[in-house]
């Protein structure tokens, strides 16, 4: 039985990344073993969308309210680094990682089934 899902951000500098994911984004998590750090995530769903290009994979965060969230990242310091886009799905933006990753992020429009 499936228990759960992992997810891999690969970093240049994955330090920095572990240190935002804890400190800024206030994830728990645990230490796998020599400092290895793995987080524990929002609940999580997922979609497959069709493609005509080759096969990819996206992460995102989700919030219920993008412009409050996006006001306590600015107090934090965390760099916005798109403007906020409104899709037929949800309100769209991304923030940056220490490691100069872009992480999106967006306030669904949709039903969601995180909470099922």
């Amino acid at each position: 039985m499936i228990s759960g899902a992992h997810v891999i951000l690969y970093s240049q500098d994955a330090e920095a990344d572990r240190v935002f994911l804890r400190d800024v984004l206030g994830f728990p998590g645990i230490d796998a073993g020599d400092g290895w750090l793995i987080f524990k995530l929002p609940p999580a769903e997922v979609a497959v969308h069709p493609t005509d290009g080759p096969p990819q994979n996206e992460f995102f965060l989700m919030c219920d309210d993008l412009d409050a969230q996006l006001g306590e990242f600015r107090a934090q310091g965390v760099e916005i680094t798109r403007p906020v886009s409104e899709q037929r799905w949800g309100r769209l933006t991304a923030i940056r990682l220490p490691s100069g990753a872009e992480l999106p992020l967006y306030e669904p429009l949709h039903p969601v089934a995180h909470g099922l």
